[in-house]
């Protein structure tokens, strides 16, 4: 599928300017816009451009998801705060949470935030990068639409239920740790049904135990609950899937538990066959580092194991060792002065909400 770049001059406010034809508010389009243009900024294009259209503007146009974010504060404490989304736009909610949670901690040397009635909030890794940012710990993670099976079992029960971990270095990027709790998540799946790529055994499974690699397959599948993704680790124990399961189930339950809101079954997005809000549940924590022993010398230590853990013994055939965000800034340098490279599909989409928005002083690389 051929790919063209474009710029960030002109991505950047076209995505910004869509957002606001659809009834986001200026300042929480930008918002969005951030969010969302971090995944291509680091490579992960399963959760960039790529779901602009389909996941965003296409369930602000369903109704299910609101353009205006009521973001509003139901229980707090010093060091936590209970948040209600009421269905707004998930970047929005989890930027605010975040922000709480930082706050909270510069004051008493943590926060936690718990939110409800949220939509996707894209990279959970942007939320994690606020906190290190600030020279401090950041941990989030979000339930989602039912995908991954328990294992020794082949329904989909749980999301794909990102764990994940911010942690300052005094390297120019940040120790970070954004993945499933499943070997691969319905983004990747969404990205390989748009560029027509199978999807390698062992990623999926039907209800009779057998592996699927039909990508737009698996995902009709996966929403009628034929298919169900494996957690990580794998099928059964003897590659201990078991583990992936029950890191997906922690998350679950700190994404619903704390707030008292939606999970497993109830966060399908549809309702006697007619699409609903997903309601979806996060939580944010921010552990300032100078509440122990200092800012300066965590950063140190957390550098010194990184670069220690890339100059240990290589495998034979490999030339370099990665640490945990370090090939998202590399591929960050690559594209901060040139653009993302956007491939046919999206191409499509995005021209197809300029014309319908009449936002006609944008004129794509590709149409060039």
């Amino acid at each position: 599928m051929a790919k063209t770049v474009c710029s960030w001059d002109i991505l950047i406010p076209f995505i910004r300017d869509a957002f606001m034809g659809f009834g986001v508010p200026k300042s929480d389009a930008e918002i969005c816009t951030d969010v969302l243009l971090a995944s291509d900024r680091r490579g992960i294009e399963s959760h960039g451009v790529n779901r602009f259209k389909p996941i965003y503007i296409d369930r602000i146009k369903a109704g299910i998801q609101n353009p205006v974010t009521n973001f509003e504060i139901i229980r707090e404490t010093p060091t936590t705060a209970v948040v209600d989304g009421h269905d707004g736009m998930g970047q929005v909610i989890g930027y605010k949470s975040m922000s709480l949670a930082i706050e909270k901690a510069k004051k008493y040397g943590m926060g936690m935030v718990a939110a409800r009635n949220s939509c996707h909030y894209g990279i959970a890794g942007y939320y994690a990068t606020m906190a290190t940012n600030a020279g401090m710990i950041g941990i989030t993670g979000t339930n989602a639409r039912p995908s991954i099976a328990p294992t020794f079992g082949v329904q989909n029960m749980l999301g794909t239920n990102p764990l994940t971990f911010g942690l300052p270095t005094d390297e120019p990027f940040p120790f970070l740790l954004d993945c499933a709790t499943s070997i691969t998540q319905r983004g990747k799946i969404e990205y390989f049904a748009r560029i027509g790529k199978d999807t390698p055994a062992g990623m999926v499974i039907g209800r009779d135990g057998k592996p699927l690699t039909d990508s737009p397959d698996i995902l009709v599948k996966l929403t009628q609950g034929e298919a169900a993704l494996a957690p990580l680790g794998g099928i059964g124990e003897e590659l201990a899937g078991y583990k992936g399961y029950g890191y997906a189930t922690v998350v679950e339950i700190l994404s619903a538990a704390l707030q008292q809101g939606n999970f497993m079954l109830a966060l399908t997005g549809k309702k006697d066959g007619k699409l609903v809000p997903y309601h979806l549940g996060h939580f944010f924590i921010a552990i300032d580092t100078n509440a122990f022993m200092g800012e300066a010398e965590f950063r140190k230590t957390a550098g010194d194991i990184c670069r220690a853990l890339r100059n240990s013994q290589k495998a034979p055939g490999c030339d370099r060792i990665y640490t945990a965000g370090e090939k998202e800034w590399d591929i960050w340098q690559q594209r901060k002065d040139s653009g993302v490279p956007i491939n046919d599909a999206v191409q499509k989409e995005m021209c197809a909400v300029r014309d319908e928005l009449g936002l006609t002083k944008y004129v794509f690389p590709w149409e060039k």
